[in-house]
């Protein structure tokens, strides 16, 4: 290529070619770069690749470099560190296969045209190589995004999906993914590749940004790879190959934690399997997949209206419900009270009216529902019913009915106060009954209250049951401070470790704006019970922990580190039923006396 800039060291610079004013001599000059690149030897190459990767992340649906062939010498290149190793490991070379498809990737993301034109440009037999672990996983990780991109488009699915090996190796890196950072990356640390290190901080850290990032990276390794086999079960005919047991029973577990929020993962992927009538046959013939959808209907989690999609559309299905109905009632039943969420206007309503027609369904059927489910289900309609006649009640009936619960509360708290925490939780069951259903206010507290009593009663089923009616009930939704605490530590007693820990950290973030002076945080501190729970779960739902415990903990210069690969002594973490739960319990039971009227409310 011809210098451009004459006081430029590097023949044919491409940052040169770049500063070319004249847009005719610089298009040829680019075009002429992206034909020559992959044959070249000369040092330096990387710096006009990573130029490019910058270019691609900044301006992704810029047509400039797709027109001029960016997508062959990015495919050419990765071919060329694919076959010939001697110049993959030559100057900076080792780091020019990830930049080329990670521009691929970035190019491919928003435009389907641009798609097409990489496909027809040959990116995806190299990115498939990149897919299998040719080099390293983190290749494999914007190998993994870029096939992911590609296989959004109808136009250009087809093409990812005739490699045939692509949806296995897409679900063997998403059971494997943490597991194989971990033990390649993350648990030596003076093993660590240095490439690796350079891409993960970019210079800009030492270990602990590596470990924070990698940590990172290694979710969204596993996420994008969800991403793609999402793609895939879309289309029926690959529903058997992903619908197997021993993959779906991983997928609750597999979510984005802190570091990868905005990506459904795991629940994501169950959403689409069950749309389609092949995959929810084969969710609902897996007791413990059906369950944790369950705790994630009920819980805090971004994706809890994809968890609610799954139970009414397996609820919804006549060949699924009688074998989940007994088990995913009561939690559509706890949720009855939501009003929006995802993309319900009136979720409540929806609920309500599934369940009514599951009742009918099995009426005169084969299959029965239980007598306790049946019960749950009627309670509800005569909860609906009562709010319909609520509307056409006299407001002195309504007070009437608001000043008996009231008092029946208040024995209830009194009760509490005194150590009688059965006969409180009757009362508040008791003032549940005479308070008005649109009195949502006063209900949230009520239910607030008898979960408080459960926790401290041992039963945390029930106790997250109440939590979740407060919380839905609850305006903003899932935002009751005291009913995220409560249903925080009622997860910890059943070990659900993820579930506990996003309660508590909202609970945290409650507690930051909230006016209430036994809620709101002392000079900005959390409170140490709160603190106390929150790296405990943070320590029991760590990303790397299954990796840990199988391979071992962290070393530096051969030593291990008691770090949370260790198995701790966890002594110094209270359980709910020690002294978090007794905090929250020394003092008397929630008493928000100023009970509203109608117009209140």
């Amino acid at each position: 290529m011809e210098k451009i800039q004459s006081d430029c060291p590097y023949p044919g610079c491409f940052f040169c070619v770049m500063k070319e004013a004249n847009p005719s001599k610089r298009r040829a000059s680019v075009l002429k770069f992206f034909r020559e690149l992959p044959s070249q030897d000369d040092d330096g190459q990387v710096l006009p690749i990573s130029g490019l990767w910058n270019t691609a992340m900044a301006h992704p649906n810029d047509p400039e470099f797709i027109n001029l062939g960016i997508f062959e010498c990015m495919s050419a290149l990765i071919w060329k560190g694919l076959k010939n190793r001697r110049w993959l490991s030559h100057d900076q070379n080792i780091y020019i296969p990830y930049y080329a498809a990670h521009i691929i990737g970035s190019y491919t993301m928003n435009m389907e045209e641009f798609a097409e034109r990489a496909v027809r440009a040959g990116v995806i037999p190299p990115l498939v190589e990149l897919l299998r672990g040719r080099l390293t996983w983190v290749e494999q990780r914007v190998a993994v995004r870029a096939l992911g991109h590609l296989a959004t488009y109808p136009s250009t699915f087809p093409a990812v999906a005739d490699h045939g090996e692509v949806l296995e190796l897409a679900i063997q890196l998403a059971s494997s993914s943490l597991e194989i950072v971990y033990s390649h990356f993350y648990q030596f640390v003076d093993r660590r590749i240095g490439y690796h290190c350079d891409l993960l901080t970019r210079g800009m850290g030492g270990v602990e940004m590596e470990s924070r990032k990698a940590e990172e990276w290694a979710s969204q390794l596993q996420c994008w790879s969800l991403q793609l086999i999402n793609c895939f079960a879309f289309k029926s005919e690959f529903l058997h190959d992903i619908c197997k047991a021993d993959f779906l029973v991983k997928l609750p577990g597999m979510w984005g934690g802190l570091v990868n929020e905005n990506s459904p993962a795991g629940v994501g992927l169950l959403r689409t399997i069950c749309q389609s009538k092949l995959g929810r046959g084969h969710v609902a013939n897996i007791p413990s997949v059906v369950e944790a959808l369950c705790n994630i209907a009920c819980s805090s989690d971004d994706w809890q209206y994809m968890a609610v999609d799954c139970l009414l559309w397996l609820v919804q299905d006549s060949n699924t419900c009688h074998k989940v109905i007994d088990r995913v009632a009561s939690t559509l039943i706890d949720l009855a009270n939501i009003s929006m969420l995802g993309d319900y206007k009136k979720l409540g309503d929806t609920i309500v009216t599934v369940l009514q027609e599951c009742m009918q369904q099995y009426a005169n059927s084969r299959n029965s529902i239980s007598t306790h489910t049946k019960e749950q289900i009627d309670e509800l309609l005569s909860s609906k019913q009562s709010l319909k006649l609520e509307k056409n009640m006299p407001k002195e009936d309504l007070h009437i009915k608001q000043a008996a619960a009231l008092v029946v509360k208040l024995e209830g708290n009194s009760l509490f106060s005194s150590g009688n925490i059965a006969g409180a939780a009757a009362k508040y069951s008791e003032a549940l009954a005479l308070c008005p259903m649109k009195s949502k206010k006063e209900r949230v507290v009520l239910y607030s209250n008898r979960a408080q009593c459960y926790l401290l009663l041992q039963q945390p089923l029930a106790a997250i049951s109440d939590a979740t009616r407060a919380l839905c009930l609850h305006s903003p939704l899932n935002r009751h401070a005291k009913s995220l605490w409560r249903r925080a530590q009622a997860y910890d007693m059943l070990g659900l470790a993820k579930e506990s820990l996003l309660d508590a950290i909202l609970f945290i973030n409650e507690c930051s704006q909230s006016n209430d002076p036994d809620l709101s945080l002392k000079q900005n501190k959390v409170p140490d019970y709160a603190e106390r729970l929150v790296k405990k779960q943070m320590r029991t739902a760590w990303l790397f922990r299954e990796a840990a415990l199988k391979h071992g903990g962290i070393h530096c210069e051969g030593e291990a580190s008691d770090a949370f690969g260790q198995e701790a002594d966890d002594s110094e973490w209270e359980t709910a039923s020690e002294s978090d739960a007794e905090n929250d319990a020394t003092g008397e039971a929630d008493d928000e006396t100023e009970w509203k009227n109608d117009n209140q409310v």
